[in-house]
């Protein structure tokens, strides 16, 4: 068709001055017959068709028949779009009203908002999922609280993109708050519902806002709520264990800004995608049920930013499912970065991969007023050892057959350990000099051990010598947290705003003085959680922190370091190499116990293949380590990095050998699933992206490892 039109033209135009032009409009001719329309309407295309034919062929005598013929064509264009038997549309869905609700419908979701109380309710093919209504605690302000409810003008209109059906809810018109209004607009995209918060006529009151409520679960045993409390954990309906916390995000009660329920196998997530001033709150009485929900702190008083919370509807869901889900979640906002990446950027971080972790201390100082103070031994307040002998320590170890290590040293600074941060130079005279951290350092280099330091830079403490309360976090009325619990005693908080630049100063001490450090673990940074300060000289917002945390990481990989913190904590991971801890929360504190719920690796289901995690290698219980746990086998099973000392056994030897080799060869790959094998939850499985399974007993203490393809 389009060569046969084309001769033809040109054979009517000649050598005419037109007829490339000409050319041109035919060819486009012949592509709008691949426009599809309506059956009824094909006869009325193909009449215009011809018509465009009959004058192409006719051709163009002079520029105004030329520009006639195009405008002849851009018209049945014009025409063939408007009556296209497939055209662009707005998402599929409806909005609908009635005198008991608002209704949302989509092929794959129905949701119903409640004007009695605004509850919530969201179908799927299998599944009702109910949200509890709206209660007197909604909006938390300075002077009292609000319920959304109580507006005396609740209104809802249709919200419709071309990727979504929703709708905007606006409550305004509350009794003695007239300028208060808040608005949240639900939009449902496939299988999930997205829902933005916007609220204005607060002031700098606001404390919080509880929306939307939690979903009603049941306390059945198949009744699960999935919490990435530390490392993850699941929580039947019926769990006879009391369990609760409200913090914020990137916390230890939420490692990961995401839950999750599980009901007879159909789930919703719950996905907080704006994270700085986002939490949660979960409760469980014994014997359940479980109730969970987001909680939006204030920023600096006020609702601030827009707030964005996704919910996921899988009628097979699994928490495995749920820590995938959140996984793309994080890769499709780039924040994901890979072991591998780390390693392309600093090479110094294959010194780590697969290397146990040796954790070294110079010397601890408890000074009286610490809340740790030993007053039974008032000895024990002091210990040290001096970097020569923890140098010894360490070549007693090379001779045991630790081939490589990380070594993370504590306690090197002037008053030793937890103490006068963050002026902590020069080193401690007591534990060796500058002389003997750098022979320490030295040491690490010729054994091939990678040399690391403890640093901490959110403590303030009131004997640092450059204490000042103008750099102090403070809250909004001028108060600010003081304690005394650790090493040092009496401190504050440091704003994160000064934090890089100590952080240059202390390091170019180090280089300074010929102190070949490799690696640096900023304390705390990566668990407690972000902070803000209403300083007024130097305000801070609780992403702005983030900023000012991931920069002094940022600095000290530009010099090389492979860089480390206390615990994971999503917003960091991109930004670390290894954490020190991860484990799973226990009862009645984080020194040991009974495991809150039941442990589930759901942080590694995420991460494995982005953070290095090291793992005490106990035999029963420990820190983060659940009574009547082995804390090998969870090293065994997560493929993580093993702890190991001075004066460790050859079996322990032995034991950690074995894992640093697992760790080597799966440490950089994702942990693409994890299984409870028996009703006991105690034989588990992890499976690896190349393959390798790991099972290990809980009970009996045996495992077998079964490499995969890629060695």
């Amino acid at each position: 068709m389009l060569t046969a039109l084309v001769i033809s033209v040109l054979c009517v135009a000649g050598e005419d001055a037109f007829a490339p032009r000409v050319q041109t409009l035919a060819e486009h001719v012949v592509r709008l017959d691949a426009i599809e329309v309506a059956p009824e309407q094909e006869a009325e295309k193909q009449a215009k068709m011809a018509d465009l034919r009959t004058r192409l062929e006719q051709g163009a005598a002079d520029e105004a028949a030329f520009q006639a013929l195009y405008l002849a064509i851009d018209e049945v264009r014009m025409w063939l779009w408007e009556h296209a038997a497939e055209r662009p549309a707005i998402a599929e869905g409806t909005f609908e009203e009635s005198d008991e609700a608002w209704q949302v419908k989509t092929p794959r979701l129905e949701l119903r908002i409640m004007r009695a109380g605004l509850g919530l309710e969201v179908r799927t093919a299998a599944a009702a999922w109910r949200f509890r209504p709206s209660a007197a605690d909604d909006i938390v302000l300075a002077d009292g609280a609000v319920s959304l409810a109580d507006a005396q003008r609740i209104t809802a209109a249709p919200f419709m993109t071309g990727y979504s059906a929703g709708c905007m809810v606006t409550c305004e018109q509350f009794p003695e708050r007239p300028d208060l209004a808040f608005r949240w607009t639900v939009s449902l995209i496939g299988n999930e519902v997205v829902m933005d918060l916007a609220g204005q006529g607060m002031g700098t009151a606001l404390k919080c806002i509880s929306w939307p409520r939690s979903i009603e679960l049941g306390n059945a045993a198949t009744d699960l709520t999935v919490i990435p409390r530390m490392q993850g954990m699941l929580l039947p309906g019926n769990w006879p264990q009391a369990i609760s916390a409200e913090d914020l995000v990137n916390s230890r009660a939420f490692y990961l800004p995401w839950w999750g329920q599980i009901h007879d196998g159909r789930g919703v997530q719950t996905i907080l995608e704006t994270t700085s001033d986002a939490g949660g709150r979960y409760v469980h009485p014994a014997g359940g049920p479980t109730s969970v929900e987001p909680v939006w702190f204030a920023s600096l008083g006020q609702f601030g930013h827009l707030r964005t919370i996704r919910y996921v509807f899988d009628d097979a869901a699994t928490y495995v499912t749920m820590a995938k889900r959140f996984r793309r979640f994080v890769r499709e906002r780039g924040e994901f970065v890979s072991l591998k990446e780390k390693l392309a950027r600093n090479p110094a971080l294959d010194e780590v991969i697969g290397k146990p972790v040796v954790h070294l201390g110079a010397m601890y100082h408890f000074v009286r007023e610490a809340g740790l103070f030993n007053k039974e031994r008032i000895e024990a307040n002091h210990s040290l050892n001096t970097f020569d002998q923890l140098a010894d320590g360490l070549r007693e170890l090379k001779a045991k057959g630790i081939a490589n290590a990380y070594v993370h040293l504590d306690g090197w600074g002037f008053y030793g350990y937890d103490n006068g941060h963050p002026d902590v130079m020069p080193v401690g005279q007591e534990q060796g000099g500058w002389g003997g951290l750098k022979r320490f350092a030295d040491t690490c280099e010729e054994l091939g051990y990678l040399f690391a330091v403890h640093d901490q830079y959110r403590d303030f403490y009131l004997n640092a010598v450059s204490f000042d309360e103008r750099r102090t976090v403070t809250r909004l009325d001028g108060s600010r947290d003081e304690h005394s619990i650790w090493c040092g005693g009496p401190q504050t908080i440091l704003s994160a705003r000064f934090a890089p630049e100590y952080v240059r100063r202390n390091h170019d001490l180090f280089a300074a003085h010929g102190v070949k450090v490799r690696g640096a673990y900023l304390d705390v940074f990566s668990v407690v959680p972000l902070e803000e300060s209403a300083q007024s000289g130097h305000p801070m917002t609780r992403a702005e922190c983030a900023e000012y945390r991931r920069d002094c990481f940022d600095l000290l990989r530009a010099r090389g370091y492979v860089v480390s913190s206390e615990e994971p904590t999503d917003y960091l991971v991109r930004s670390l190499d290894l954490v020190h801890h991860g484990p799973y929360s226990t009862s009645p504190n984080i020194g040991g116990g009974a495991a809150t719920g039941i442990p589930v690796p759901l942080f590694n289901l995420v991460y494995h293949d982005s953070l290095l995690l090291p793992w005490d290698m106990g035999e029963d219980g420990g820190w983060g380590i659940p009574g009547g746990d082995a804390g090998r086998l969870h090293c065994l099973l997560n493929a993580g990095l093993p702890y190991v000392h001075p004066g460790a056994t050859s079996k322990l030897i032995s034991r950690v050998q074995e894992a640093a080799e697992l760790a080597r060869r799966c440490g950089t790959l994702e942990m693409v699933s994890h299984e409870f094998l028996d009703d006991t939850h105690r034989l588990q499985r992890t499976t690896f992206s190349d393959g390798t399974t790991v099972t290990v007993n809980f009970a009996t203490k045996e495992y077998s490892i079964a490499y995969g393809t890629n060695p």
